[in-house]
């Protein structure tokens, strides 16, 4: 199959700089019986996340008594795709599950809560490249909005090489083609990086393209982080109204 040109004029096929994220929307508490939940658009993908716990874990086999177990699900709905896939955890789905779950682990204060389990329930209603990411970001505002003690924000962006030049949050057409796609995710606590908590690739990149990536993605990250906090601040000044 012949590969598209995706770098046109120095621009991309949706008109983006190298070093610019899709729209992107974020709402947090959107579910009323979940502990805590967002909602964020980023680009096409449209994903929902949802918070339950710390509540006690069953079977009480399963417990830790030294601090909580952490479950994390991310699915893809039936309808999230063009073509129609069969409901249910595919490999796809139980990797990123596996992945997220772990960038999570080192996050959140598990000790805080012995024999408890927290669970997050991640659903992409709408895929698009970067779904991965958009959970993760989802997933981060409802655990503050649930309360659960956290060591900062994780935001995650992806990276793309697309016809050699790097990409800040590739769409779906970059992901397909492109060369090479970097996930990564950092901890972010009071306004500034401070560590890698997510990092994959696909394809090949060079010692010094990953550098670069890394910065593309810094940036981008930040930008991101500023939406995730301004939900997370939305959300806590309608409780001071209402209160």
């Amino acid at each position: 199959m012949l590969k598209p040109k995706l770098i046109v004029d120095g621009k991309r096929l949706d008109g983006r700089a190298f070093d610019e994220l899709r729209p992107i929307k974020i709402e947090a508490d959107v579910l009323k019986r979940a502990d805590g939940s967002c909602y964020i658009e980023m680009g096409k993908n449209k994903v929902l996340a949802a918070v339950y716990g710390p509540r006690e874990l069953h079977p009480r086999h399963l417990q830790d008594p030294s601090k909580a177990i952490i479950r994390y699900r991310y699915n893809m709905a039936a309808f999230s795709v063009e073509e129609r896939r069969r409901p249910g955890p595919d490999r796809r789905s139980i990797e990123i599950s596996k992945v997220s779950k772990e960038v999570f682990e080192a996050v959140i204060m598990k000790e805080l809560f012995p024999r408890s389990a927290i669970d997050i329930f991640v659903e992409v209603l709408q895929a698009d490249a970067g779904s991965r990411a958009a959970g993760i970001n989802a997933a981060s505002v409802a655990l503050i909005d649930a309360g659960i003690p956290v060591k900062g924000i994780v935001t995650s962006v992806a990276v793309a090489k697309v016809d050699g030049q790097l990409v800040l949050d590739p769409m779906k057409e970059e992901d397909y083609y492109g060369e090479a796609d970097l996930p990564i995710a950092f901890l972010i606590r009071n306004g500034k990086i401070e560590s890698i908590t997510l990092l994959q690739m696909d394809g090949r990149m060079t010692k010094d393209e990953i550098k670069r990536v890394i910065e593309l993605a810094k940036k981008g990250v930040m930008e991101i982080y500023r939406l995730q906090r301004d939900a997370i601040m939305r959300k806590f000044m309608v409780e001071e109204d209402e209160g």
